[in-house]
C-alpha cells in the first residue's frame, strides 16, 4: 500500500459491494420462506403420496441452500462494509496530513518524504535552508522516539519539525491501510463455500468460524454503529432497533446472531431470523462433535451374582467409556433431538392451515431454551404464551411446542376470523426432579423477571392498530413461575390459565395484574400435582388456584392425568382456547360441588 493507491481508493464503491451482496442476502433470504412457507406449505396442505414427499425432501434441501446464501453474503455485505469503514478512516488521515501539509508550504513526495521551505532565524546571516525528511511513521519505541525529539529540537529551521510530524502522519495512515488491508484479505477470501450443492454441517460450522473471524477483524466498525442499550427494557430495545439503517440492522444479525435474538422488543421476523442462524449454527458443531466421539461399546451390559441372584450392571468398559464421555454425548444427544422437533415444528407449516413458526428464542447451553410461535404475535389479534413445568427441557420441548399446536388449531377455529399466536415458552430453567427440585420456589424467582420481560416485548414489538389480547397459560410448575412474576413484577396480560397446578406464592387471583373475573384453573380429577401442593408443595405459602377463597374460575375438564389438559378433541383443550380468544363467557365452568370438592373437603385437607 503506497500514497497513491490509499489516495485513489474510493471506500464509496466497497459500501456498494456491500450493499449487493446485502440485497442478494435478502432476495434469497425470500427465497427459503417462499419454499419453506409458501410452497412447501402448499404441498403439505394439498398433495399425499410418495411424489409430493420426495418434492418436500427436495424442497427442503433447496431452503437449506438460500438460508446458506442469505447469512453468508450477509457477512460478506457486512465484511466489505467493515473494510470500507477501516479504508475510510486511514484515508481520512492521509488527506488531512496532507492539506495540513500543503497549508504550511510543504510539498508531498509519490514515496511519503516531506519537503519543507526554508525558515526560522538568520544563522550567520542566512535563513536556514529547507530540504526533505524521509517517509516516516511514528515510532513506539522510546528511544526513537526520544532520538527524533532530540533531533526536531536541535534543528534551526522549524518547518523540518513540522515536516518530521507530516510525514509521520503520512506513513501512519498508509501503515493503517495496508494493515486493514492485510487484516481483511484473508476473511474476506474465506467467505466462500466449498464446491458441490451440498450445505453440509461444516459448511454451516465454518459460518460461525466466518462470523468470529469478520467480528474480530471489524470490532472497531461494530463499535462505531449504534450500540443495544445495556439491560434496556424491550421499549429501549425496540427503539434501537428502529433507529438503524438497513446496513447497520445487517451488520448486527450477521455479526451477533445469539445477542439480536435475545432481544426483547425486537420484531418477531428479526429474531426469528437470528435465532434459525444460532440453530443452524449449533445443530452442525453438535453433530460434528458427537460424529467425532468414540462409539460406546456394544458389550454395555453384563449380569453378575449378587446374593443368589443375577444383578443387571454397566460393563467396566461401558463405565470407563461413559466416565469420559458420557455427560457429553448426553447433552449432545438430547440437545440434538431438541432441536430436532423445533425443525419438525418448522417443516409443519401449512398442515391443516398451521401458520409459519417463529423461533423467538434459542441456545443450547445447559439444559437448553426455546422459545416458538406458531403465527407471528406482532400481527396477532391474540396472543397465548405457555409456561410449561417440571423436567421441562430442550430435549422435550418436542411436546411442549405440539400443546400450543393444539391450542392454536382450536382458537383459529373459534376466533372468529381474528388472528391468533400461541408460543412455547422455556426461557427458565424449570426444575429438574419433581421430588429433589419441584418443591422449591427460586426456580420460580430466578424465571420470572425473564418472563416479565418477554410478555412486555410482545407489547412493544406489536405492530397492529390495537393491542393485542394476551394470554399466559402455565402447566404445573409454569402456574408457579406466573404466580412469582405478578408476585415481583407487573404482568403484562389480560387473562391467565392454569392447568395443573402445585400452587403459586399469592394468596389470590386479585394479586396476578389480570381484570377481576381473568383468572382461570383446570384441575382435572385423576391429576395427582395439585394434592401435591395441597399437602406441602414448597412449604408454607403455596396457595392452590383450585381453593375456593383463591377467586379463580373453575374450568371444566374431561381429560385425564397431569398433561391430557391439551388432548384434541376434549374440553379442556376447548376452553382454554376460548379464553385465548376472549370470549371467556362461553367457557364451561365445573359446577360448585365438583369445582371445591364435597362439603368439608377443604376444611379437612387445611
Amino acid at each position: 500500500m503506497d500514497i497513491a493507491t490509499l489516495k485513489a481508493l474510493k471506500p464509496t464503491e466497497y459500501e456498494q459491494a456491500a450493499d449487493g451482496y446485502r440485497a442478494t442476502s435478502d432476495m434469497a433470504g425470500t427465497a427459503k420462506d417462499e419454499v419453506d412457507n409458501q410452497i412447501s406449505a402448499t404441498i403439505r396442505n394439498q398433495l399425499r403420496g410418495e411424489a409430493a414427499d420426495a418434492a418436500l425432501r427436495e424442497l427442503k434441501e433447496l431452503g437449506k441452500d438460500f438460508h446458506y446464501i442469505q447469512t453468508e453474503c450477509a457477512l460478506a455485505g457486512t465484511a466489505l462494509n467493515g473494510f470500507a469503514f477501516d479504508m475510510a478512516a486511514a484515508k481520512k488521515k492521509l488527506e488531512a496530513a496532507l492539506e495540513d501539509a500543503q497549508a504550511a508550504g510543504c510539498t508531498v513526495g509519490a514515496d511519503g518524504s516531506v519537503s519543507f521551505p526554508a525558515g526560522g532565524e538568520e544563522v550567520d546571516g542566512k535563513v536556514p535552508e529547507g530540504g526533505t525528511v524521509s517517509p516516516s511513521s511514528s515510532t513506539t519505541d522510546p528511544t526513537a522516539a526520544a532520538i527524533e525529539r532530540q533531533a526536531v529540537n536541535m534543528h534551526p529551521n522549524p518547518n523540518f519539525g513540522k515536516a518530521v510530524g507530516f510525514a509521520n502522519r503520512i506513513g501512519d495512515a498508509v501503515k493503517e491501510a495496508a494493515d486493514a488491508d492485510a487484516k481483511w484479505a484473508p476473511k474476506l477470501r474465506a467467505l466462500k463455500a466449498d464446491d458441490d450443492l451440498t450445505v453440509s454441517d461444516r459448511d454451516w460450522s465454518d459460518v460461525k468460524s466466518d462470523q468470529d473471524g469478520v467480528g474480530d477483524a471489524g470490532k472497531k466498525y461494530l463499535d462505531s454503529l449504534p450500540q443495544p442499550p445495556k439491560d434496556g427494557s424491550p421499549k429501549d430495545n425496540a427503539g434501537w432497533w428502529k433507529g438503524l439503517d438497513d446496513g447497520q440492522r445487517a451488520a448486527w444479525l450477521s455479526l451477533q446472531p445469539d445477542s439480536v435474538g435475545k432481544l426483547d422488543g425486537l420484531p418477531s421476523t428479526v429474531r426469528d431470523e437470528a435465532n434459525r442462524v444460532v440453530l443452524d449454527e449449533t445443530r452442525a458443531r453438535y453433530q460434528m462433535e458427537l460424529d467425532s466421539m468414540p462409539k460406546a461399546p456394544m458389550n454395555e451390559w453384563t449380569y453378575i451374582a449378587s446374593n443368589g441372584w443375577a444383578s443387571k450392571v454397566h460393563t467396566d468398559e461401558y463405565m470407563d467409556w461413559y466416565n469420559k464421555y458420557g455427560e457429553r454425548y448426553d447433552h449432545l444427544t438430547k440437545s440434538l433431538n431438541g432441536m430436532k422437533s423445533i425443525q419438525e415444528r418448522f417443516d409443519k407449516t401449512g398442515e391443516r392451515g398451521l401458520p409459519e413458526a417463529y423461533l423467538l428464542g434459542f441456545s443450547a447451553d445447559d439444559d437448553g431454551r426455546a422459545i416458538v410461535a406458531n403465527g407471528n404475535p406482532d400481527t396477532a389479534d391474540h396472543q397465548a404464551v405457555y409456561v410449561p413445568g417440571t423436567t421441562s427441557d430442550l430435549n422435550g420441548i418436542g411436546g411442549n411446542i405440539n400443546r400450543m399446536v393444539n391450542v392454536w388449531d382450536v382458537a383459529h377455529a373459534k376466533g372468529g376470523g381474528q388472528s391468533v399466536s400461541t408460543i412455547t415458552w422455556l426461557g427458565y430453567d424449570a426444575p429438574d426432579d419433581v421430588v429433589k427440585d419441584a418443591p422449591f420456589e427460586h426456580y420460580a424467582y430466578d424465571g420470572a423477571p425473564a418472563f416479565n420481560k418477554f410478555l412486555d416485548g410482545l407489547e412493544a414489538s406489536h405492530t397492529g392498530d390495537t393491542p393485542a389480547h394476551r394470554t399466559v397459560i402455565g402447566h404445573s410448575y409454569g402456574t408457579t413461575l406466573i404466580g412469582a412474576a405478578a408476585e415481583k413484577g407487573t404482568l403484562n396480560a389480560d387473562d391467565i390459565v392454569f392447568a395443573g397446578s402445585p400452587g403459586v406464592k399469592v394468596s389470590g387471583a386479585d394479586e396476578l395484574d389480570v381484570p377481576k373475573g381473568h383468572v382461570w384453573n383446570e384441575e382435572g380429577g385423576s391429576d395427582p400435582v395439585p394434592d401435591i401442593g395441597r399437602y406441602g408443595h414448597g412449604g408454607d405459602g403455596f396457595v392452590i388456584p383450585s381453593d375456593p377463597d383463591f377467586g379463580a374460575n373453575q374450568m371444566a375438564t374431561d381429560t385425564h392425568g397431569h398433561g391430557g389438559y391439551w388432548d384434541p378433541g376434549s374440553k379442556s383443550l376447548l376452553n382454554q382456547a376460548l379464553v385465548v380468544v376472549g370470549k371467556g363467557d362461553n367457557v364451561q365452568l365445573k359446577p360448585p360441588a365438583e369445582a371445591f370438592g364435597p362439603p368439608g373437603y377443604w376444611a379437612r385437607v387445611k
